[in-house]
């Protein structure tokens, strides 16, 4: 039997880990094939695939958090708390042995069926000029840093601007992002056809697109643009997908989309554009542009509102695209003012969602925060996409408060003079050099991003949160969880310089190890550790440290069960991160959940401002290695500190 299981807690350290630990030791016990998806704070780990979830018999999910069960449609499904996850793996696994497991929305189409039918229901316009925006946007994003980067560094500022020396290496850097650059056009033509007419549309349509922006090949000084690639795609799609419905002989039918199709379709794309289609759109656009170039006043805020309003309603969706695409055509055509006003737009949303969960975090649940981060940085190079998270969570509020930033950044911008001469937005672009004005971009867009946050901030509520319940970790430490990446090493600042913690035994020593606590009561033995951690200078006053641990007990035990209970404080009373262990030979009632007396102790220390680091850091690697049995009876057995030590040293 294969089953799968999913584990999550409201925290993402502890009890994510330890469910994990468990429900895959149960089931290797049991001889059973398992594998385990964790979705702690640092994101989902050992992910399962498509092909995992189709070949297994059955999914646990062990989480108290929302886990979507969409991908696990048509399989046998036990949804259960975290706690029976830890506790109860061997009689979760059992269930599915005894049949007693029902299957998850059984006769309903599986999520691979679903997506087709909605595929199916997509307008089939907007599905295949996504399809080429899709191809497109790696063209554009590579073409348009090369030009920033060689104007950056290897541009001189003269009269008509900055100018790359001719002959110079960041001449040939300019040149390679001008040939990226050229394939926007026929990238996006080609991948529009491919998605009507398969592989056989490709060349019609990339070739229909290089003839829509050459305009040499129907007499014009302009070219057709963008807005001609489209008509090149869609046409070059529908002839092919047309010529694939003749009858042929059967001897032809395998060379005919290799050889017929692409070069009949070539043909007749090729022709129509030449002589019908390329000089009229090529006036359309050209007369689109002078319009454009015109526009002063308040015509040209109008503009701006409307380009910063769509950049910013569907974050990279098809009303982002359209607006993006306009300012890319013009760049070709000399008018970077438009361009400018994107390039400020583009990079608002994300940027002021994340400043927005920075200086409030009260309105924001631990996902977001962790989330602001995400978007922050993505914002920086120009990633609207970053905000889609809040959005989706709660449109009312983020949307009319991003749209609203977004136009006044884009306002700013065009009134300003802000103009982008490459295919991208957000700081990264006017860093690189790319940018007219920069002293102005920057303006904008900080005025934009302050805008979003703040309306954003008074427009969202305080996101109520109670204790995550016994032995989980609290409110507070949730959201520093989420907003620290704690899979990685940290670096602590300590009383004799900085160590890094890669084990528990780098912030600890046998000095602060008791295989033997005198104390029979919780106080007692908390009274007991902490003196251990006094004796050896972590803290500089014992009663506000014990103020802190009791405050932690007092919003929700820490016994963990299993033997098991982790105190722990965050202090301005200690010096630096540091861990004290005890064992209690008789057992200390902790009022663990699972009504266990705790024998193995550990009291974890650390500074205020390190709370986010190092607490969290401690908790995920304990909560781990003390899933293992064999690990938590050898700590039991041992009576020396030095066997204690050497235990403690597989803690990482």
């Amino acid at each position: 039997m294969k089953l799968l299981a999913v584990t999550a807690c409201p925290v993402g350290i502890a009890h994510t880990y330890m469910a994990a630990e468990n429900i895959q030791k149960a089931a290797d016990e049991l001889g059973v094939d398992m594998k385990v998806e964790t979705q702690g704070s640092i994101g989902a780990e050992n992910e399962l695939t498509d092909e995992d979830i189709e070949s297994a018999d059955g999914i646990i999910i062990a989480s108290d958090k929302d886990v979507s069960k969409e991908r696990f449609l048509g399989k046998k499904l036990l949804t259960v708390g975290v706690q029976e996850g830890i506790r109860k793996p061997e009689e979760l696994i059992r269930r599915f042995e005894n049949g007693e497991v029902p299957v998850y929305k059984a006769g309903m189409k599986k999520a691979d069926e679903v997506k087709d039918e909605k595929k199916k229901k997509e307008n089939p316009i907007y599905r295949h000029l996504m399809n080429g925006v899709s191809y497109m946007i790696p063209f554009i994003v590579v073409g348009g840093l090369l030009i920033a980067i060689a104007l950056t560094l290897g541009g001189e500022q003269t009269e008509g601007g900055i100018v790359i020396p001719d002959g110079s290496f960041w001449k040939q850097v300019e040149a390679i992002g001008g040939a990226s650059f050229a394939f926007m056009v026929p990238i996006l033509a080609g991948y529009i056809a491919y998605s009507i007419a398969d592989r056989p549309g490709l060349a019609p349509g990339v070739v229909g697109g290089y003839i829509a922006a050459s305009g040499s090949f129907y007499g014009s000084e302009a070219n057709a643009g963008f807005i001609g690639g489209i008509i090149a795609g869609f046409l070059a799609g529908y002839i092919v997908l047309v010529l694939k419905k003749i009858k042929v002989p059967k001897a032809m039918e395998p060379v005919m989309p290799i050889i017929f199709l692409p070069i009949i379709g070539t043909f007749i794309v090729g022709l129509l554009f030449i002589y019908v289609i390329g000089a009229p759109v090529s006036a359309l656009f050209d007369g689109l542009t002078n319009w454009l170039e015109g526009m002063q006043g308040a015509s040209s805020i109008l503009l701006a509102v409307i380009l910063g309003g769509m950049i910013a309603v569907d974050m990279g969706g098809p009303f982002n695209k359209v607006a993006f695409l306009f300012g890319v055509g013009m760049i070709a055509e000399g008018n970077y003012a438009i361009m400018g006003a994107i390039a400020v737009a583009i990079c608002i949303p994300p940027i002021g969602m994340g400043l927005a969960t920075f200086i409030n975090k009260k309105k924001y649940n631990p996902a977001e925060i962790e989330a602001g981060k995400a978007s922050f940085t993505m914002g920086l190079f120009g990633i609207t996409e970053g905000a889609i998270p809040f959005a989706a969570q709660d449109p009312l509020r983020v949307i009319p408060s991003i749209v609203t930033g977004s136009m006044a950044g884009a306002v700013i911008a065009m009134l300003s003079g802000v103009g982008d001469h490459v295919a991208h937005g957000g700081p990264i672009v006017a860093v690189l050099g790319a940018v007219d004005n920069v002293l102005m971009f920057f303006i904008a867009a900080a005025v934009g991003v302050v805008v979003t946050a703040f309306m954003v901030n008074a427009l969202k509520k305080t996101v109520s949160a109670e204790a995550a319940g016994v032995g989980e970790v609290t409110v507070e430490e949730e959201a520093e969880e989420a907003a620290t990446p704690v899979s990685a090493p940290k670096e602590e600042e300590t009383a004799t310089g900085k160590v890094e913690m890669e084990r528990l035994t780098d912030i600890m020593d046998k000095d602060l190890i008791e295989v033997d606590l005198v104390g029979t009561g919780r106080d007692a033995v908390i009274d007991e550790l902490i003196g251990k951690l006094d004796d050896k200078g972590v803290l500089s006053s014992k009663e506000t440290y014990k103020e802190a641990i009791l405050a932690r007990e007092a919003e929700g035990t820490t016994g963990m069960g299993m033997n098991i209970a982790i105190p722990h404080g965050k202090s301005d009373a200690v010096k630096h991160p540091a861990v004290a262990y005890g064992r209690s030979t008789e057992g200390v009632d902790w009022n663990s959940m699972d009504g266990t007396d705790a024998r193995l102790i550990f009291m974890i220390a650390v500074p205020t401002e390190a709370a986010g680091d190092a607490h969290l850091k401690i908790l995920q690697m304990l909560s781990r290695k003390l899933m293992d049995n064999d690990f938590r009876n050898e700590l039991l057995e041992a009576d020396s500190k030095e066997g204690v030590y050497e235990l403690l040293e597989q803690v990482k």
